[in-house]
């Protein structure tokens, strides 16, 4: 059999690469639950009517299709999710009657979506999305929160400082409708192209396409400048001269935001008004975030969501929810490709039970099994070859102790290959350090995170 090809946008790690994603995942993992988020896993798959329902991704799904299958059969109408919002949503309205609201979920799974694989997009991805969801009506407080949580998980992750700007499509809308603009919506989902496109760009679609003349055009410009890491951005709103109650609703609900979040030890994240931010997305109806990874700008967003206040409803019950998405592929992969991030070493073991010969391997065995037991990970070298070979057995994976059994005359003893130091050692109470037990995460900057 030749050599495979790899699938372009179907990324795979190596051991290494993947203990500095399970690293990252078991962080989130922590601080969303610190926060009282219970965890939850969806289907892979979803109806087509599902999953198209907003309209704007139906050339990237996925179909579900057996290859024998006839027309019309079972599995026809069904589609590989493309993100966690939409399966939640239907979680939300199918279990409704069983969930205690407001309802906190975090979920961390693969998504899949057929789109041009580049950098930081992939057709096979993590995401990481956390929610809260009420029923009938959801506290603004729950905004704050949210944001607070989501600035907390990303300050411990192993990466370059993060950016997490947030604004209000409440303050968006209200400053349009405040200059007499008929379709805030489409001035939105045009301003939201300023990251891709320059402004006088987008100056000509925003006269173009949403009807805006140049007062109108050049004052939405404006707006879309203004950032600031406190509440002065409310000044510089009001200084553009526009006046309107849901304008006034969105600056102090920015502000609040802003001030609760900035007061917060967040490390290596910043957070800021940025005005520019307005996700074209229609369903948003509130608070809204982005956030930027320094040096990979280009990526886009790494961490996007916002408030939805009808993105779940049935008819009869409406559930308003608000949620930040985390992209663990889109923030990591680029990382790893780079040599930017991995672990220090290719496997969990902390110990390696160096072997003698073959007739003493149920006595190295009874070693690791009692490591083991005091939750130090061991494992027992593979053949019985000179303990040199096996020290370099333990070095290329990246195990830092090796444990030489006791003899007639000797004592059992284990070895710190990293610095040469060997002592004397019980299995049954001795233990590495803490820094030791897990793989560390190594950074190009020299850092490690344990």
């Amino acid at each position: 059999m030749s050599r495979p090809t790899p699938l372009s946008g179907f990324p795979e790690l190596l051991p290494a690469e993947r203990n500095a994603e399970l690293y990252v995942l078991d962080h989130l993992r922590r601080v969303f639950e610190l926060h009282g988020f219970a965890s939850i896993e969806t289907r892979a798959v979803e109806t087509l009517d599902q999953l198209l329902r907003k309209g704007e991704i139906d050339k990237e799904v996925y179909v579900l299709r057996r290859l024998q299958a006839e027309e019309g059969g079972a599995d026809s109408g069904l589609g590989l999710h493309y993100d966690l919002t939409v399966p939640f949503a239907r979680y939300v309205l199918e279990n409704s009657g069983k969930l205690e609201f407001p309802f906190r979920r975090y979920q961390i799974q693969k998504a899949w979506r057929g789109e041009r694989p580049q950098e930081g997009r992939f057709r096979e991805f993590t995401q990481a999305d956390i929610d809260i969801v009420a029923k009938d009506d959801l506290a603004f407080h729950f905004d704050v929160e949210v944001a607070h949580v989501m600035a907390e998980a990303l300050s411990g992750l192993p990466v370059p400082p993060l950016r997490l700007g947030v604004n209000n499509r409440k303050l968006l809308e209200g400053f349009y409708r405040g200059l007499g603009v008929d379709d805030p919506a489409a001035v939105m989902r045009t301003v939201d192209k300023l990251d891709k496109l320059p402004a006088e760009r987008v100056a000509d679609l925003l006269r173009a396409e949403a009807g805006l003349d140049v007062d109108q055009t050049n004052r939405c410009l404006a707006l879309a400048q203004i950032s600031a890491a406190d509440d002065s951005f409310v000044d510089q709103v009001r200084a553009l001269g526009v006046e309107h109650d849901l304008l006034d609703t969105g600056l102090d609900e920015l502000a609040e935001v802003i001030s609760a979040i900035g007061a917060l030890e967040t490390g290596s994240v910043t957070v800021a008004a940025d005005l520019r931010i307005a996700r074209g997305l229609d369903y948003y109806t509130g608070t809204v975030f982005e956030t930027q990874m320094a040096g990979f700008e280009h990526l886009g967003s790494i961490c996007s969501g916002g408030r939805y206040d009808a993105l779940a409803d049935d008819g009869r019950n409406r559930y308003p929810g608000v949620g930040i998405s985390l992209g663990v592929s889109r923030v990591l992969v680029p990382l790893i490709a780079r040599g930017q991030l991995t672990a220090s070493r290719s496997v969990p073991s902390a110990v390696l039970v160096a072997l003698v010969d073959e007739g003493s391997r149920p006595d190295s065995n009874a070693i690791a099994q009692s490591l083991r037991a005091r939750g130090i990970a061991a494992e027992v070298a593979a053949t019985a070859q000179k303990f040199g070979k096996q020290i370099r057995y333990a070095e290329r994976r990246g195990i830092p102790y090796v444990w030489f059994p006791a003899g007639l005359e000797s004592a059992h003893q284990v070895k710190d290959i990293r610095d040469g130091g060997q002592r004397d050692a019980d299995p049954s109470t001795w233990s590495p350090p803490d820094a030791d037990m897990t793989p560390a995460i190594n950074t190009t900057a020299g850092g490690e995170a344990q």
